[in-house]
C-alpha cells in the first residue's frame, strides 16, 4: 500500500492508503475529510492518475465525515480523470457521507457501489 498521508494533531483524523488491483487504484479513506485534512486525498488521486490508473475507486467504508472541501477534491479528481480517459468511482458510502452526496446532487455524477467490488477487495498490483 502507498500511504499518502495522515492529517491530524494528536492522532490521525484522516488517513489515505492506495493499493492496486491491475490498472485500478483503490484509495481507502478513513476518518474526517475536511478543509484541514483534504490534501492527502488530492495527492492520492493525482498520483494514481500519474501512475496510469485507468480507474480509481475511493473506498469510503471508514469515512466518518466529508465536508464541501472533500467533495470538491473528489469532483475535481473526477474531471481530471475524465481528461485522461480514466474514472473516479465511490464505494461504501456510509449514511452520513452518502446523505451529503445525495443532498448536493454529487451522487448522480459518480458511479457508486454499495460496497467495494469483490474483484478489488484485498488485491495488490501483480
Amino acid at each position: 500500500m502507498d500511504g499518502y498521508g495522515t492529517a491530524g494533531g494528536d492522532g490521525p483524523r484522516f488517513t489515505v492508503d492506495v493499493r492496486w488491483s491491475g490498472r485500478t487504484a483503490v484509495v481507502a479513506v478513513a476518518g474526517e475529510l475536511d478543509h484541514d485534512h483534504a490534501e492527502p486525498l488530492r495527492e492520492a488521486i493525482s498520483g494514481a492518475l500519474e501512475q496510469g490508473a485507468e480507474r480509481i475507486v475511493v473506498d469510503c467504508e471508514r469515512l466518518a465525515f466529508c465536508d464541501s472541501t472533500g467533495l470538491n477534491i473528489l469532483l475535481r479528481g473526477r474531471l481530471e480523470a475524465r481528461e485522461t480517459g480514466s474514472s473516479v468511482e465511490l464505494a461504501s458510502l456510509g449514511p452520513t457521507v452518502g446523505r451529503m452526496f445525495e443532498i448536493t446532487g454529487a451522487k448522480a455524477v459518480f458511479t457508486v457501489y454499495p460496497e467495494l467490488p469483490e474483484d478489488l477487495a484485498g488485491r495488490n498490483r501483480p
